[in-house]
């Protein structure tokens, strides 16, 4: 059998201000209706004893990559959840080692675009001879430029099928004139990061070539706990876990290693240059999405989420508009992004990890207006979804019903408030609210007092595990 595994850990800090720690590119919809992690999946559709998912991904984002894959009818074989990432050779290794033995794993990053998704599938197919005849398959990108952003696997000499090239090493980013030899050459590929092997053989390498790596996977393994369809690993084996890539880990030192060139469209999305690369353009070469005017503007991306934007006489900027932060780059400079990100962490400036509007496996809250001792949020939760019975040490709260109706429990009350009505919810009373109804409730909650943290919580019943 055919096990995808979709790791799904990356934060994609180089498409801020929309990609943020807590929800990352994968979880996006950047081309099409569907997000990339979506994508990943649907693609693989056709391809032939496909068993179900194996997703690696941050625990932080664990209801929203369930939620994605059962808006796609997919039920994954386990969502393992990492404490910490540690990288693609650990991630692979877990997911190995739920496997069975003679698995072929078909390890794919969550966040990339192919447009031909049909020659994808036909290279998986000529691979899956190779990963049961134990050799190691990596999918190498036939260049159309010299890129200095990717790193390139050298690969010469057909093996068995005469569709394989043996690996003879791999290379970091180069300068764009070493970039251009390689292109030059013919000898080189882009490296993908997509593999196919035996769940057994990338083991039995690893336990070659990295044995600490693979004794803290499998105590990751032995401590973990199922969790609904989540398998939570040991967090304290897993963060003692060293942290490598499949390439470095494994494939720089195996002797079974080869790579299966594609030429199928593949972009792995990784600034914003690339989104607009890949993206629709009008006559002038821009990318418009939203609420956008322009004048005199050429080959750039203009991006509105949630008011009008407008550019005169300008050209080659990427221009990201989102509710708490606007980016404005030049298009060669977009590999910088990342500094940015680096320095509102530094700073402990919320904007590098969340959104106005956040997640929560009930739905999603954003903030309206904030001042000290009091703070707006606009709630909206799920038909059929329920909030952890909580109470609070430092904030009291007013419920609005604003849309829908909302089943309460305030202390030993149970009340049921449809729109225009509302509640009040005293400091340190128990209370839950729920949308027991077929339609989203929204509400707006006003909180007052004098620490209005989001940890201000302590739960006595969860639905989904959270204490």
């Amino acid at each position: 059998m055919l096990t995808p595994v979709i790791l799904s850990g990356g934060v994609g800090s180089r498409l801020w201000p929309l990609s943020r720690e807590y929800y990352p590119k994968q979880l996006l919809a950047l081309v099409g209706n569907h997000t990339l992690l979506q994508n990943t999946i649907i693609r693989l559709k056709g391809l032939a004893e496909l068993s179900p998912p194996l997703t690696v991904c941050n625990e932080n984002h664990r209801f929203l990559v369930a939620e994605q894959l059962r808006n796609i009818d997919i039920s994954p074989a386990h969502i393992i959840l990492e404490p910490v990432g540690r990288n693609t050779a650990p991630a692979a290794a877990v997911a190995a080692l739920t496997a069975e033995p003679d698995a072929l794993l078909l390890v794919l990053p969550a966040d990339h675009l192919i447009a031909n998704a049909a020659a994808f599938r036909e290279a998986i197919t000529a691979g899956v001879p190779l990963a049961q005849a134990n050799y190691l398959v990596t999918f190498g990108i036939v260049p159309n430029r010299p890129e200095t952003g990717y790193g390139y696997i050298n690969a010469t000499d057909f093996v068995e099928n005469g569709i394989a090239l043996s690996v003879k090493r791999f290379v970091e980013k180069p300068d764009i004139d070493t970039a251009q030899g390689y292109v030059d050459s013919g000898e080189y590929y882009w490296n993908s990061g997509m593999f196919l092997f035996k769940a057994s053989q990338y083991l039995k390498e690893l336990e070659s070539f990295a044995p600490e790596m693979l004794r803290a996977c499998r105590q990751a393994i032995d401590n973990a706990v199922q969790d609904q369809y989540f398998l939570r690993l040991g967090a304290a084996t897993f963060k003692a876990c060293p942290s490598d890539s499949i390439d470095y880990a494994v494939m720089e030192h195996t002797k079974a290693g080869v790579v299966i060139p594609l030429d199928v469209g593949w972009n792995d999305v990784g600034a914003w240059s690339s989104l607009w690369e890949v993206s629709e353009q009008d006559s002038e070469g821009n990318v418009i999405q939203g609420d956008i005017l322009t004048e005199n503007v050429r080959n750039s991306y203009l991006r509105a989420e949630h008011r009008l934007l407008t550019a005169i006489g300008v050209e080659d900027l990427m221009i990201v508009e989102t509710a708490d932060a606007v980016l404005v780059a030049h298009k060669d400079h977009v590999q910088d992004v990342k500094q940015i990100v680096s320095r509102l962490k530094a700073s402990k400036r919320s904007e590098a990890e969340l959104h106005c509007k956040i997640y929560r496996p009930w739905g999603s809250y954003e903030c309206i207006d904030a001042e000290e001792r009091f703070q707006v949020k606009r709630i909206t939760v799920n038909p059929g979804a329920s909030l952890s019975l909580q109470m609070h040490y430092h904030r009291s709260e007013h419920w609005i019903v604003v849309k829908g109706t909302a089943r309460i429990t305030r202390g030993d009350e149970s009340l049921i408030l449809s729109e225009n009505q509302s509640t009040y919810i005293p400091l340190g009373v128990k209370h839950r609210l729920e949308n027991s109804g077929k339609l989203p409730l929204e509400l707006i909650e006003v909180q007052s007092g004098s620490y209005l943290g989001e940890d201000d919580i302590v739960r006595f019943d969860d639905v989904y595990g959270r204490y």
